[in-house]
This record gives C-alpha cells, structure tokens and sequence, in this order.
C-alpha cells in the first residue's frame, strides 16, 4: 500500500505487518504529526541478511542516525550490502532506513518514491521532534 507523509510517499507491503492497513495509516498519521516517535506494529522480520538488516534498523532512536558502515560493522559485511538490504526495505519508515547515512554524513540513497528528498524531510522532521 502507499501512504502520503511529509509530501512523499512511502510503499509499506503490508503483509509483513500484522495489524491492518487502516492501523499502518493511522500510526504514520500519528508520527507526521509529533503524536509518535516509535511504531506499535507487529513486522515480519525475513531470516535472511536484509532481515538482520532490519534489526539493527530496529535498534535507531528517533531523531538520531548511524552509518552504513557501522551497521555494516555490527553484522560483518559491507557497507554496500547494508545499503543493498535497505532499498529491498518492505515496510520503510516504520523500519527506519532513511535514518543510515553515508559515512561523510551525506545522505546517501533512499529507495522509496521521492527518493533522497523525502529522507531529507524525514530527517528534519526527526530532528525538529527531538
């Protein structure tokens, strides 16, 4: 499913989440507008890299940012994979991969429609909430 926040729009596959679009939608509703920091979704995690991905994902406080090289740290593998693993990212936003930066700080990718500039906006929007 496809949800509009801050301008964009995100694509949630909404079978690796456990409660129901109408929950999904009001939840990121309730984090566009500074009511939410975390989810209270229940998300299938894959048992495959992009899965161990998502974990450490998992593991980002609102309002702060890590590097594709030190997830890439914590689970052994390259940068680019970690960056790999993100684009294939099934339920973005709720799965915080617009919070991985490259390692200079520079925003890197982002996969969702709207691309880098919607990270940019989830960003500020992190950072302003804080």
């Amino acid at each position: 499913m496809q949800v509009e926040i801050l301008g964009g729009t995100v694509e949630i596959d909404e079978s690796h989440v456990e409660e129901s679009p109408t929950e999904i939608r009001r939840q990121l509703r309730e984090y566009e507008h500074d009511e939410r920091q975390t989810f209270d979704l229940s998300i299938e995690i894959p048992e495959t890299f992009t899965g161990a991905v998502m974990e450490q994902l998992l593991t980002i406080p609102y309002g702060e940012t890590r590097t594709y090289g030190e997830i890439a740290a914590a689970l052994d593998t390259a940068p680019v994979a970690v960056g790999g693993a993100c684009g294939r990212n099934l339920v973005t936003v709720v799965v915080p991969c617009h919070r991985v930066l490259r390692s200079g700080g520079e925003l890197g990718g982002y996969s969702a429609p709207g691309g880098v500039d919607l990270k940019r906006r989830l960003l500020d929007h992190e950072s302003n909430g804080v």
